[in-house]
């Protein structure tokens, strides 16, 4: 039975082997790139890369073979010869040059992928696998071999155990991760091959400044992958997570584990969730709660949730020890595309929303698609009003695109989804490098808040209860906005029309009356007089000239305001 199970086995591999050989997968994620192996010596990553090579018709280079032939003696004698650091300096300039030749499949010595400036140049250049090997394999494979400097007079199993420890953190920042054992080559080919066939590199975007820059990185399962992908940002493996209750109980086992597997120390802070809690109390007990931890300098701050974490985690890094690193995970889709890409942060007053705060720039966001699928469709409506405002402000095609795709947007479609924050982020990306800290008065970041003027006043009429959601707000108020510009003249009534009509269709109010509730329009007056955007007590407001065509304006009437907040069903 045994020879039986075997055989089978053994013309399963070679059937594969076969059909890889004449149809080797496309790897299109590769865009051209090396592959590079990483692992603990014994890992394999010499067979396997061979292997590797010979399916995917690359040429395959062993790090450690390059070594000895640049130095023209064997690994052993450099060690012995001129020590570690001449071996690692040697190994550092020998892979940068490989890396910036034709694509390849590099096998990397144990040590290598240590180095920040190696892997900062693989993360560049290649994908990296790391080919994960338990401990009684590979002292089972290294057993005999006398060409390995690190484990001569020494205990194998022990130095192979202290090599694990310190260096798996490290290599789990690897972009591809295969578990290997006692198999055979061929197949841990075929699970590299697999895995690299079915990895996805997540989208980028920088966000270019006048003294800092960041990458927006949007994908699936990032939580998960964290750690690797914070690891080269941050100038400290520790971390402070702040969340809220809600997003603790899904999603932050995954984040700390993520955080984990590459050697951060993380611990968390939760608050509760919610507009009402965004104030300076709660500001406060985040900053107690970092100064209670202990946090340095080069601590980071990580918010995991809405806009309303983001915005408090921020306020809290940018003040703590007057300025901590900060990273973004939001978790819904309105703080993907809007609150965490900016720099804005702070808190609510009862003077009016976000009076208190500062521009503080993250060092990454990381945009998890995943987690949309935890989130109800109220919340998804209200994140695709930032969506497609983007449309309105300055895209008049991106605006089509919404009228195309935003009930698929709404309706969960992952595709659908990840394309709109890609385009969403980009386009605000473009804005917030021309304006960071909004000083522009006519155009850049000012034309973002289109729709908000109203937006904010309604979240100020329903007192931040949770009653109307912010994207819900802005929506009503991208209605208003364009109703205003046709009645001052600006743009075609058959605009705004065409605007409400596709707020309409992704199951959000459209307008005032769908809101089910009575406003005052002196009321709702007031609350704009009191918005952060007044200038010289005028009120200020983003029009359109049309889909795609906002501007500036400070000089709009109020009586103008007033009679369309009462032609729209307000009270006196």
């Amino acid at each position: 039975m045994v020879r039986q199970r075997d055989g089978v086995l053994a013309l399963a591999t070679m059937t594969r082997n076969i059909a890889l050989r004449e149809a080797p997968p496309p790897l299109n994620a590769l865009n051209g790139k090396s592959i590079v192996l990483v692992g603990l010596m014994g890992a394999g990553k010499t067979s396997i890369g061979r292997r590797l090579a010979a399916q995917l018709g690359l040429p395959f280079r062993d790090a450690d073979a390059e070594i000895e032939l640049a130095a023209g003696c064997t690994i052993p004698e450099i060690f012995s010869r001129y020590g570690e650091p001449a071996f690692r300096d040697g190994e550092r300039r020998v892979i940068a040059r490989l890396l910036a030749g034709e694509p390849m499949v590099l096998a990397y010595g144990g040590g290598a992928f240590m180095d920040a400036s190696t892997r900062a140049a693989t993360r560049r250049e290649a994908v990296s696998v790391w080919l994960r090997c338990p401990g009684p394999t590979l002292v089972k494979r290294v057993a005999g071999r006398d060409n390995r400097p690190l484990l001569a007079d020494s205990d194998r199993e022990e130095t192979l155990r202290r090599l694990t420890e310190i260096r798996n953190p490290v290599y789990a920042e690897a972009d591809v991760i295969v578990d290997c054992g006692d198999e055979a080559p061929d197949l841990t080919t075929g699970q590299v091959l697999d895995a690299l066939t079915a990895w996805t590199p997540p989208r980028r975007l920088s966000v270019v400044l006048s003294q800092s820059s960041y990458d927006v990185v949007i994908g699936d399962g990032l939580l998960a992958r964290a750690g690797a992908l914070l690891a080269s940002v941050l100038p400290q493996k520790r971390a402070v997570v702040v969340t809220d209750r809600a997003v603790a109980a899904l999603h932050l086992d995954t984040l700390m584990a993520g955080l984990a597997e590459t050697g951060f120390a993380a611990t968390s802070v939760v608050i509760p969730g919610g507009e009402a809690g965004k104030n300076l109390e709660t500001w406060q007990t985040i900053v107690s709660a970092l100064l209670e931890a202990r946090v340095e300098r080069r601590t980071a701050v990580i918010a995991l949730g809405g806009g309303v974490v983001g915005d408090l985690a921020g306020f809290a890094a940018a003040t703590v020890l007057r300025g901590l690193p900060f990273v973004q995970i939001p978790t819904t889709l309105l703080s993907q595309v809007d609150s965490s890409v900016g720099g804005k942060t702070g808190v609510n007053t009862k003077f009016g929303k976000n009076l208190v705060g500062a521009f503080y720039q993250p060092r990454m966001v990381l945009a998890d698609t995943g987690v949309l699928a935890t989130l109800p469709p109220r919340e998804l409506r209200a994140g695709y009003a930032e969506i497609v405002k983007a449309g309105m402000i300055g895209d008049a095609g991106f605006f089509e695109w919404c009228e195309q795709y935003g009930a698929a947007v709404c309706g969960g479609d992952r595709e659908a989804q990840a394309e709109a924050i890609k385009r969403a982020c980009a386009f605000k990306a473009g804005v917030v490098g021309d304006d960071e800290r909004e000083e522009k008065p006519n155009d850049g970041r000012a034309l973002l808040n289109l729709g908000h003027t109203f937006g904010h006043a309604l979240e100020a009429d329903y007192d931040y209860d949770g009653g109307l959601l912010h994207g819900e707000g802005v929506a009503v108020g991208l209605g208003l906005a364009f109703k205003l510009s046709a009645r001052l003249g600006h743009c075609s009534r058959e605009d705004a029309e065409r605007v409400v009509a596709h707020v309409a269709s992704v199951g959000m109010a459209a307008d005032l009356r769908m809101l089910n509730r009575r406003f005052s329009a002196s009321a709702l007056v007031g609350h704009m007089r009191r918005d952060k955007k007044v200038r010289d007590g005028a009120l200020h407001f983003v029009l359109v000239r049309g889909i795609g065509q906002a501007f500036t304006s400070s000089d709009v009437p109020a009586e103008a305001v007033v009679d369309l907040l009462r032609d729209e069903g307000c009270g006196v």
